[in-house]
């Protein structure tokens, strides 16, 4: 991870890679419906490298802050914060539902 901080680059790095994440999970879901569980575990793990991304970049400006980097909070930034809470939430459930999607494939056996 490179150490500069470039606000407006790192605000788009985390609504990128946290919406690829949110994506990634909903293709996991898809292919829990089908039963294809080994490719919903692939897809989550995928989701997951892609939220880790988004994270590693909020820790990064968050750091940048603590240690006395100063940038002007904008809608913008509000914006990919509320993008990657929203997509952890929504990943979080979906994790849940792939859960019970093999349990009833299991139990329809």
């Amino acid at each position: 991870m490179e150490n500069s901080i470039n606000v407006e680059t790192d605000i788009f790095t985390i609504i990128s890679h946290g919406g690829n994440a949110k994506s990634i999970a909903y293709e996991a879901l898809e292919a829990g419906h089908r039963n294809e569980f080994e490719e919903a575990d692939k897809l989550m793990e995928d989701a997951h490298k892609e939220l880790n991304e988004a994270h590693k970049t909020q820790t990064k400006l968050i750091q940048a802050e603590i240690n006395g980097t100063h940038f002007e909070k904008s809608l913008l930034m509000i914006h990919a914060q509320d993008h990657l809470m929203t997509s952890i939430s929504e990943i979080n459930l979906i994790e849940q539902m792939i859960k019970l999607l093999k349990k009833i494939d299991t139990l329809q056996k």
